[in-house]
């Protein structure tokens, strides 16, 4: 199966799967085609076909509820119970039950694609090392949430002290049309119950994500006690490594269970209902991308907590704690490296075949 049979099966695949907005599919495509990273973040179906080919011996390590499809720009922030800034994967949208290898090297295939096209400039080689050793302390450790509020120090080192929310951000939600008749009964009683009882609500669309590009978005926006308020709904799709096993499920899949099993700070307000995924917007619980982070930043830092944060969603499988280390124990010093180069080469020839069509 080459890249345009493999896109064509797996858009028909989640078409039976859930509802997908066409307009926004033909979108996705566009923007895969001008950018590798693009192309990267947008075919998780594609790298969930190849990483058993290309890394057999890696891809039959022992298993965890993986995130799927992490990358350096699957990291962001959100406000927990206490308010506290928290700093973490953002999307399970992939979990599956997959080697605990391919959560690493595809983190570490994105450090290689991001530093070739210069949004990083620390070496691969530091890179996979900072991964590896964050994770692996975590392991061993038991993990721990990553609150930005109670370590001052770090979060200034991870240069997102110095991202400043958008002032645009309300403004631009709330010039959103909008959409109440094409809300089911159901996703608006779901919405209203994530809302204060007396708000009034706007209901309109948006288009946002790279993998998710496709799947509809609705958005409840409020003026409530001197400012606004927002939950989105975003339907789910069940992961990928479904479709490449053949099987169709429902869209809430391994999400809830993967985000509940995390050592984490959690987000109250993100929850899956009716196959929905709920969760709070706000200027400061949104993705952080790698090229809005500030030039000053300390890289090797930051791949340190990605790879500890990686360790925080495996831990949710705990039996396979014990597995996961003496697997790393036995593994070649510059396996991951070696393993992102491949992965990350394999996904360049699939994105020049695709823009190519």
């Amino acid at each position: 199966m080459n890249i345009r049979e493999a896109t064509q099966s797996y858009e028909g695949w989640m078409r039976k799967c859930n509802k997908v907005i066409e307009a926004d599919l033909r979108l996705k495509h566009q923007q895969m085609k001008k950018d590798l990273f693009l192309f990267f973040r947008g075919t998780y179906y594609r790298w969930a076909q190849l990483f058993p080919e290309v890394c057999p011996k890696l891809a039959r390590a022992p298993k965890v509820l993986a995130c799927g499809d992490l990358h350096v720009g699957s990291f962001g922030t959100w406000r927990d119970g206490e308010g506290r800034l928290s700093w973490g994967v953002d999307d399970f949208d992939e979990a599956y039950p997959l080697a605990y290898t391919n959560d690493l090297i595809r983190l570490a295939s994105s450090v290689k694609i991001v530093t070739d096209c210069e949004q990083l400039t620390i070496k691969l080689k530091r890179g996979c090392e900072a991964i590896l050793d964050g994770y692996e302390q975590a392991l061993r450790t038991g993990g721990r949430p990553i609150v930005l509020a109670e370590r001052e120090r770090y979060l200034q080192k991870l240069g997102i002290a110095s991202i400043k929310p958008s002032r645009e951000f309300w403004d631009n939600l709330n010039r959103l049309p909008g959409v109440s008749g094409a809300l089911s009964r159901g996703l608006k009683a779901i919405l209203q119950k994530t809302l204060p009882s007396q708000a009034h609500y706007k209901l309109v669309r948006r288009k946002a994500g790279m993998g998710s590009l496709g799947q509809p978005r609705f958005v409840a926006v409020a003026d409530w006690q001197g400012g606004c308020i927002a939950r989105e709904a975003k339907a789910l799709v069940p992961s990928s490594s479904m479709w490449v096993a053949g099987r169709i499920g429902s869209g809430q899949g391994y999400y809830q269970e993967a985000m509940a099993g995390a050592v984490r700070s959690c987000d109250p307000f993100q929850r899956i209902m009716g196959g929905w995924l709920i969760r709070r917007l706000s200027p400061d619980s949104n993705p952080i991308e790698i090229a809005d982070l500030p030039r000053n930043r300390d890289e090797e830092t930051l791949l340190h907590a990605m790879g500890m944060e990686a360790a925080n969603v495996h831990l949710g499988t705990k039996r396979s704690v014990g597995s996961i280390l003496k697997d790393l124990r036995k593994k070649k010093p510059n396996w991951l490296r070696a393993a992102a180069k491949d992965m990350a080469k394999a996904m360049e020839q699939e994105w020049n075949k695709y823009r190519k069509l």
